[in-house]
Formats: structure tokens, C-alpha cells, sequence
């Protein structure tokens, strides 16, 4: 599995967790019958029909909804988020690093976002800002073997090898089962 696709399932699993959390929150079917039914340009009908969308691989639609969303309601950081990681998916990196940029000015503490916003960087071969985020991250979670794991890889490309040995080990140490960490440092040993 490449960088570019532990960060996705990364970016897909936090995704998924927040269709579910979003689920979550609507009310039962029984306890509306008595209430107006939602508009369908109501933010939150449009976040169901994006986050369905989404989970039903049409892109361009979801992104649509999360557009019409956002501006209901503007500088949401799951919205945010969400529309940086389906332009990034269209391969439009340029403009997902701006979402995703928007998104962390609202929740500095989502280490989701700090790791997406590094790997673009990372892509764009601006180590230094990818370094920046990735320490941002660990500085909101230092348990998550992932961002390890790209740390490691900014690390390779940055050819500092040792350095990058020692963020796999501690993926490893994380998270023993970590099966690309583990090519990863072989490779360099």
C-alpha cells in the first residue's frame, strides 16, 4: 500500500466515523410525524445526501451537497474537511490543500487534517510545511502509528534515513500489525 493510500483509508476511516456520528445525531423517524418534514435544502439533509453520495462513490455530487452545505453553514471543519478530501480524490490537490487549510483554522486539534494537509505538501515536495503539520499532529496525538508512518516517508524523501527508521519504529511500537512500516524500515536496514 502506497503513502497515498494509507492516507486515504485514513482520511475514508475518519470520514466514515463522521457519517456515523452524524447518524447519530437525527432524530427518529416517529418523533418527527408531528413536526414539518426538513426541507432537502436544509444543511442537515444536505449533509445526509452528500455523506450518502459520498459512500456511494459519486464524487461530483457529493461535493455539490457539501458545497451547498457549507455555505448554510459556512466553516464547519467536517464540511471543510469533507470537501478538501473528495477534491483531492478528483485530483485537484491545489484546491483540497485550501479546504483543508480552512478546516484546521477551525479545529486545531484534528489530527485528520494536520496529516492531510502534510501529505499534499509532501507531494509537492515542500518538506518543510509538510514537516510543520506532521509535527502538529503528533502534537495533538503522539499515538497514532499513521502519522508516524508519513512521517517516516517525509523523512525518506527528505533522505535523512536514519531519522526516518526511528518514526517506523515507533509506528511499529504503536502498532505492531503496521505491515508497510515494517517494509518500509526493512528496506532501509
Amino acid at each position: 500500500m502506497t503513502l497515498f493510500q494509507i492516507m486515504m483509508l485514513g482520511a475514508s476511516a475518519f470520514f466514515a466515523f463522521k457519517v456515523y456520528e452524524h447518524i447519530q445525531t437525527l432524530q427518529d423517524p416517529e418523533s418527527k410525524k408531528d413536526k414539518h418534514s426538513p426541507s432537502s435544502f436544509d444543511p442537515e439533509s444536505l449533509l445526509l445526501r452528500a455523506d450518502e453520495a459520498f459512500e456511494s462513490g459519486d464524487m461530483q455530487t457529493a461535493l455539490s451537497l457539501y458545497v451547498e452545505a457549507n455555505a448554510k453553514e459556512a466553516q464547519d471543519a467536517d464540511i471543510l474537511f469533507k470537501m478538501g478530501y473528495i477534491l483531492e480524490q478528483l485530483g485537484k490537490p491545489d484546491e483540497a490543500l485550501n479546504y483543508y487549510k480552512e478546516a484546521a483554522g477551525e479545529d486545531k486539534n484534528n489530527e485528520y487534517i494536520q496529516n492531510a494537509i502534510a501529505s499534499i505538501y509532501r507531494a509537492n515536495e515542500e518538506f518543510v510545511s509538510a514537516k510543520l503539520h506532521l509535527n502538529a499532529s503528533l502534537n495533538i496525538n503522539d499515538k497514532n502509528a499513521l502519522t508516524y508512518y508519513n512521517y517516516g516517508n517525509l523523512l525518506v524523501d527528505m533522505k535523512h534515513l536514519d531519522e526516518a527508521k526511528e518514526m517506523y519504529k515507533k509506528a511499529l511500537e504503536i502498532n505492531p500489525d503496521f505491515t508497510e512500516a515494517k517494509e518500509e524500515l526493512l528496506k532501509l536496514n
